[in-house]
This record gives C-alpha cells, sequence and structure tokens, in this order.
C-alpha cells in the first residue's frame, strides 16, 4: 500500500476540507454537511447560482471524505466504477457559487447535494444550475437532488459535461467528464457574474460544452488512501486515455519522448474516426489545458505545454490562451491531460473575466505561441574592456601555460570523479574536463589576451558559461574578482592581491572557509605563500613552487577533515576517507601553472 501523508485515512478528505476553508477567508463550510460556499452568499441574489461536486482526490478541483466502508483493496482497472469529483478550488466570485463534496472518488450524498441547492436559493439565487461530470453516480445523485428541490419550487437546471475524447464508440454510457469541466465552470461562473439568465447559461455552456475534447496519458497508476494502486503499468509502458479515477483508457504503448506522446494525444483526439473526436481545422482558435494528473514534474509539464503549442501550431490552430498546472488531478498519478475548447472572441473574453477563485490561474490576456521574438542578448556588460589579442611572446607563454592547464584536468578526469563519488554525484572530474574542452575551444577560436585582467576575465565568461556546476561558479567569482585587481597593475605584488581578492569573493558567496574540506582549502593554502611575492627581493617561480607544495599538502589535508560545506557536508566524516576532489583539482592547476 502506497505511502500517504495523512492523518487518518477514513478522515483524509475532511481534513483536507477543513484546511481548505481554513486558508481561504472567502469560503465557509455549510453547517452539518460537507458543502463548501462562498462566503459572500447575499451578493448573489438576483443572479444565478452555480453548483458543482463530487469526490475527493483530484485536488485542486476537489476534497471530501473518504467512505468507511471503503473497500480495502484497489477497484478493478476498467471496472464500471462511479468516481465522482469535486471543484472546490473553483468556489469564488466569478465561478462557482458552491460544491458538495462526496467520498474519494465517488458521488456526494442525496441530501447534501439538496442542502447545498436550499441554501443558494434562500439567498436570492434567481435560478440554480448544476455543473455535472458525466458519471453515473454524478448524475443520479445530482438529479435526484434536482427533483426534490423542483418540488419545493425552486428553479434548477442541470448540465451535463462529457469531454472525453478517449473512446471511438463511447456506448451508452456515453463520455467521460473530465479536466474540460474546469473550463465549463469559469465561463458559466463569467455569465453569471455579468447578469446573465439561467436560460441564456444553461445554452451557453451546453454549445461550450460540445465544442470540447480532453485526452489523458500517464505513466503511473494512482491508490485511493489505505489501498493498493488502481492498476499496474511497466516501468517501460504508459497508457493513453485512460479516466481520472484510474478507469482503463484504449491503448498501452512503450514509453514516448514528450513531443512523441502529445502528437499521439492530438492525433487520438481528433481523428474523424474516433466517435467522441474533436474536430480541429486550420485556423481554428482553442483555449488549451495542459494539465498535472497529479505525479508529473513542473518540468515534464512545462516540456509538455511546450511540445502541446509546437504541435498545434503545425497543424495552424490558433492557441488563443493557454492554462498550464494542475486543474483537476488524480492523486498522485504522473501523467497529464490536454484539454481543447474551440472558442470565439466572446468565449475567450469570458475566460479571461476576473474571478477570485483560488484555483483559478492568473493567466495574461494573449495567445500562447512559440514564434515570440527573442530578447537581444547583450554582447558585453557597460563598461567592460574590449579584449585585445596578440600574437606577441606573452599571448604565446600564456598560451602554453593554458595548454598544460588542460591537459591535465582531462588526465585527472577519472581520479576527480572517483574521489567524488564519495561525497557527491560523481561529477567533479566531467566538470573539470568540460572546462579544460571550453578552454581549447576558445583557444582554437582566437589567440588569448596577454594582458592579465583581460585574461582572467576572459577565461571567467568562459567557465561560467562552459563548466557547469557550483565549480563553475565559484572559479568563475575568482577569476572575476581577481581580474578587477589586476587592472592597471600586473607586477608580482598586485598578483597576490589578486589572489587574496579572488578567495574573498568564493568566500563571501560561496559561504566556505578554510578548513571546511573545499577547493578553497587548497587556494587559501597558496595564497598564504604568495604573499611572498609581496617582498621586493622575492623570486616568482621559488614563490610559485612554494604555493604549489602548500596546496598539494592542504588537499592531501583534506582527507581527514570533517566536511563543513558542499554537498559532502551532508555524508559522515567515516566516509569521506578521501581527499576532496575539488582541492586535488586546484592544486593540480597550480603545479601545472609552475611547469
Amino acid at each position: 500500500v502506497p505511502k500517504k501523508l495523512v492523518t487518518t485515512v477514513s478522515g483524509c478528505a475532511d481534513d483536507a476540507l477543513a484546511g481548505l476553508v481554513a486558508c481561504n477567508p472567502g469560503l465557509r463550510l455549510l453547517q452539518g454537511h460537507r458543502v463548501v460556499l462562498r462566503d459572500d452568499l447575499p451578493a448573489i441574489r438576483g443572479r444565478v447560482a452555480l453548483l458543482s461536486g463530487g469526490g475527493s482526490g483530484h485536488e485542486p478541483a476537489h476534497a471530501g471524505e473518504t467512505p468507511a466502508s471503503a473497500p480495502p483493496g484497489p477497484p478493478t482497472h476498467g471496472r464500471a466504477a462511479e468516481p465522482s469529483s469535486l471543484p472546490t478550488g473553483y468556489v469564488g466570485k466569478g465561478m462557482l457559487t458552491g460544491v458538495v463534496a462526496g467520498a474519494v472518488f465517488a458521488s456526494p450524498a442525496v441530501g447534501s447535494v439538496l442542502a447545498a441547492i436550499r441554501a443558494v436559493a434562500q439567498a436570492g439565487a434567481a435560478g440554480i444550475l448544476l455543473i455535472v461530470k458525466n458519471y453515473t453516480g454524478d448524475r443520479l445523485n445530482f438529479g435526484m437532488a434536482l427533483e426534490r428541490a423542483r418540488a419545493e419550487g425552486a428553479d434548477v437546471r442541470m448540465v451535463v459535461v462529457g469531454d472525453d475524447c478517449a473512446f471511438a464508440a463511447p456506448g451508452k454510457a456515453g463520455r467521460r467528464g473530465v479536466c474540460g469541466t474546469v473550463l465549463i465552470h469559469k465561463v458559466a461562473g463569467a455569465l453569471a457574474e455579468a447578469g446573465a439568465s439561467l436560460d441564456e447559461i444553461e445554452e451557453r455552456v451546453t454549445a461550450a460544452a460540445k465544442a470540447m475534447g480532453t485526452l489523458g496519458l500517464s505513466l503511473s497508476p494512482c491508490s485511493i488512501p489505505g489501498s493498493k494502486p488502481s492498476f499496474q503499468l511497466a516501468e517501460d509502458e504508459m497508457e493513453l486515455g485512460l479516466g481520472i479515477h484510474g478507469e482503463a483508457g484504449v491503448r498501452r504503448m512503450k514509453v514516448l519522448p514528450a513531443d512523441k506522446a502529445v502528437e499521439a494525444i492530438l492525433e487520438h483526439m481528433t481523428d474523424p474516426s474516433n466517435a467522441s473526436h474533436l474536430s480541429l481545422t486550420p485556423g481554428s482558435s482553442v483555449v488549451l489545458v495542459v494539465n498535472n494528473l497529479g505525479g508529473l514534474s513542473c518540468l515534464e509539464l512545462g516540456i509538455v505545454a511546450g511540445a502541446a503549442v509546437r504541435c498545434l501550431e503545425s497543424r495552424g490552430i490558433r492557441i488563443a490562451r493557454a492554462l498550464v498546472g494542475s486543474f483537476m488531478t488524480a492523486l498522485e498519478m504522473a501523467g497529464v491531460s490536454l484539454t481543447l475548447m474551440l472558442v470565439d472572441e466572446e468565449l475567450v473574453g469570458l475566460i479571461d473575466a476576473k474571478t477570485t477563485a483560488v484555483a483559478w490561474p492568473n493567466i495574461p490576456a494573449g495567445p500562447a505561441t512559440t514564434r515570440r521574438e527573442e530578447v537581444p542578448a547583450p554582447t558585453q556588460g557597460p563598461g567592460k574592456e574590449r579584449d585585445e589579442t596578440g600574437t606577441g611572446p606573452g599571448t604565446a607563454r600564456v598560451q602554453r601555460v593554458l595548454e598544460r592547464v588542460c591537459g591535465t584536468l582531462l588526465d585527472l578526469r577519472d581520479e576527480l570523479n572517483e574521489l567524488d563519488r564519495a561525497a557527491g554525484d560523481g561529477d567533479c572530474g566531467h566538470t573539470h574536463a568540460r572546462a579544460a574542452q571550453a578552454i581549447w575551444e576558445w583557444m582554437r577560436s582566437r589567440p588569448p589576451p596577454a594582458a592579465p585582467a583581460q585574461l582572467l576575465s576572459a577565461l571567467a565568461d568562459v567557465l561560467l558559461e562552459q563548466m557547469g556546476g557550483s565549480s563553475g561558479v565559484l572559479y568563475g567569482l575568482f577569476l572575476t574578482a581577481a581580474a578587477r585587481s589586476l587592472r592597471g597593475c600586473s607586477d608580482s605584488p598586485a598578483w597576490a592581491d589578486a589572489v587574496d581578492a579572488g578567495i574573498e569573493a568564493m568566500q563571501r558567496y560561496g559561504g566556505a572557509a578554510p578548513g571546511d574540506r573545499t577547493m578553497l582549502d587548497s587556494l587559501f593554502a597558496a595564497a598564504q605563500a604568495l604573499h611572498s611575492l609581496r617582498s621586493p627581493s622575492a623570486d616568482p617561480l621559488q614563490v610559485l613552487a612554494a604555493a604549489v607544495q602548500s596546496a598539494e599538502a592542504a588537499a592531501e589535508a583534506t582527507r581527514h577533515m570533517e566536511a563543513g560545506a558542499g554537498r559532502a557536508s551532508y555524508i559522515r566524516s567515516s566516509r569521506l576517507e578521501q581527499p576532496d576532489p575539488g582541492a586535488v583539482a586546484v592544486a593540480a592547476v597550480l603545479a601545472a601553472v609552475l611547469e
């Protein structure tokens, strides 16, 4: 049974509902019922009230209570269950007036639906519209409450939303109601807020629901708290067209790259041989919803969103608006659904209308496209000196030094990786080799500047752009600060000052200090030796040789240190039996310069 962060299995959805209301001052619970209402009910007097509801497990769209009688095992994948969903996050001015909570993946009680209808009717609503997803349990329970409310004299209507494009022949049950229902909540809410009549709202949302389609794809199952996963997928499988409660889809296939998976979704959604398809023609304008089914990372969601926009644009479709996020989830299911609603300018205006519902995104009013013009990147910072290249003896010497440093780092790749495996992710050698390769390519493209300040500044740019990792930033900090210190003066004492300036910058932003078992240990030891350059009688080569010896000894000493900074600080000292790879790399670079 998968782990869940709940207080109790039986009360988890009640707890979630209470938490939602506690954190949102615009919501209120209806006493004695699992019903959430706007806190400004008097404001709906003379306007149409909108109610929806269902089970929890689909947050932010839903909340409810896990029934005590829930079976211990999972439902059979593909069984004709009676799941449901509750749009609590969409209660607010400009969207729903209230929602009724049921069990996890199950419909609410008829009595609670009726209580919600009575509450908004007594608040003076000029008619009530129930927005119901196409599941048998929802239709029965909301329908029964509607009939009883009508018997009491209430003017109540019901719109059933079925936007699922999964099945070529949906059968008697019809298309399932899924994420597109959220768009219907928004359209209806905007119309109600504008003072539209019940007849007009019913007609408009019914038409909008018919011009809409949704299809999901999943990499994993979901599990009701206290139960096993609803189905199983192999590590290399994904399922197309499954429902938001774990109901069977239309096809299992090998895991595809994101762009190919998006193409598969849109192909199935728009296939004319599919009785539940959405007809899309070049020039059509749509609202796109890229919906996280619960367990997909934001990184993956962004990739899918970009692929969806590209794929639709290639078909000549205009994406009037794009909503990307979690709108109707299936607990922890790692998957995504795409919803398309055909729109005109009037419908887009209703999507753009303001709402106080907490789960509706604050999206900019504009189309989605991959063809946005990029902001030109500045070629150099303000006031930056132009690099001066040359072919004199200074430039040749610089090139020989850099070639030796690069060769040394490439030779050390495997050794540094091995040292890094004990305390990091084992890529220190790859990172330094990447830096060496970048410097090689930079020197091939142009002779390096001979002026020390310009040389160090240019090397900082190369490493910051190409090296990667925290090492790239730390070297960039060191070289940038050292270059600034060398401007206008590059004699021997200036080099000692430059190294100190570089170390100070690394400490200021990196947070490490000598003794923390980092690359700073080798640098700091070398810097102490380089202070001898400030003596007028100092021999630079002898001083550098002493600095190399100090750096190598400091690198070896890190073997016995307790890590105080960097990734190694999270590892027990008993496991750190090798010297720090960053410190070893710094000592090797200094030795290469000396050679």
